[in-house]
């Protein structure tokens, strides 16, 4: 009788400790980490009873979990508050490359505030991390999610606490998405606070609350619209430009040529979610006319690099495949005019 030819997969068991606070740490609100943990590998089979963690399964797939967990436990260690980012990328990152840690893999800590680290989730993030550390100006593009204002602020604010810079410079365009905010009552400070909310609530998620009124009636910290950019030098300053998308090319050369001596930019925008009325969006016409100079850097993120709800993912990609079909759609209907004619 023949030799059977089918291999057997050798299976394993291991079991990892976990102390108390970091396992509620680990397995995240309803368990949605280790749910995410499953998904990733799907032959393990993961069982939690008090502070063990067990993995059992075929033994490449349990040795690749079992170091997942442990690297995930030591980021929570280092303050890091998990998402399921973190277990997919680290999955992935592990798969690809055994040897590197996911900690070296998504970069260091940027700021540690009320007890929760700020780093880079993805290795997209992290790209765009060190390009804002090696370039005077770097433009962050991608989808809603991936953390290109919220980590540029995080850099801003560490450039400030190492005095490498004097001031932080905060601003966007202020135009409404979709709504009309001109007919609000109050002064004009009171008008533009709605454009301009989304920023102080990230400042004051990375600086302390007490501290931050203060930075920014000394002006150590500025946050406002576009237009008060316009004929000032902005020197030993880290700025921020968000929603660049929503700049026209006027507006987007005026604010690049702010720029002074021992300053950095940073400029993030969509450039799918344009909302101005008509013409052309700044961010786009910048990135065909600065393309090829250096000390500026382009930083493209994806929807692999969204770190809010998993949803948020799938929303960007389904609307970028819809856009695509319009695309394709708008490309062919001039050639069945032109055949209908003939």
């Amino acid at each position: 009788m023949p030799e059977s030819t089918e291999s057997t997969r050798s299976t394993a068991t291991e079991s990892i400790e976990i102390d108390g606070i970091e396992m509620v740490r680990l397995l995240g609100p309803q368990d949605r980490l280790l749910t995410r943990l499953e998904h990733e590998h799907p032959d393990v089979t993961v069982a939690v009873r008090g502070n063990l963690v067990s993995l059992s399964g075929p033994e490449e797939d349990v040795r690749v979990a079992g170091r997942l967990v442990r690297e995930l436990v030591d980021l929570v260690r280092q303050g890091t508050h998990l998402s399921q980012t973190e277990v997919g990328e680290g999955s992935r990152i592990l798969r690809q490359d055994s040897s590197r840690s996911l900690a070296d893999a998504i970069g260091e800590v940027i700021l540690t505030s009320k007890g929760k680290s700020i780093r880079a989730k993805t290795e997209g993030q992290r790209a765009y991390v060190e390009a804002i550390e090696d370039h005077t100006i770097v433009f962050g593009i991608g989808p809603a999610g991936t953390g290109k204002t919220y980590l540029a602020m995080a850099k801003a604010v560490q450039a400030l606490h190492r005095k490498e810079v004097n001031r932080i410079i905060l601003t966007r365009p202020a135009v409404e998405a979709g709504e009309r905010l001109g007919f609000l009552p109050g002064t004009l400070t009171d008008k533009i606070d709605p454009y301009l909310r989304p920023l102080y609530d990230a400042l004051n998620e990375m600086m302390d609350p007490e501290l931050l009124p203060k930075l920014l009636a000394t002006g150590v910290v500025e946050v406002a619209p576009l237009a008060y950019m316009r004929g000032r030098t902005l020197n030993d300053s880290f700025i921020v430009l968000d929603e660049a998308q929503n700049t026209t090319p006027e507006q987007m050369k005026m604010f690049l040529t702010r720029l002074g001596f021992g300053s950095k930019m940073v400029v993030t925008g969509d450039a799918t979610q344009v909302d101005l009325p008509a013409g052309t969006s700044g961010l786009q016409v910048a990135q065909h006319v600065l393309r090829r100079i250096d000390d500026i850097h382009f930083s493209h993120l994806t929807s692999a690099d969204v770190v809010r709800h998993t949803l948020v993912g799938a929303i960007v990609d389904a609307y970028t495949e819809h856009d695509q079909r319009q695309m394709a759609r708008e490309a062919r209907r001039p050639q069945q005019q032109h055949r209908g004619r003939r």
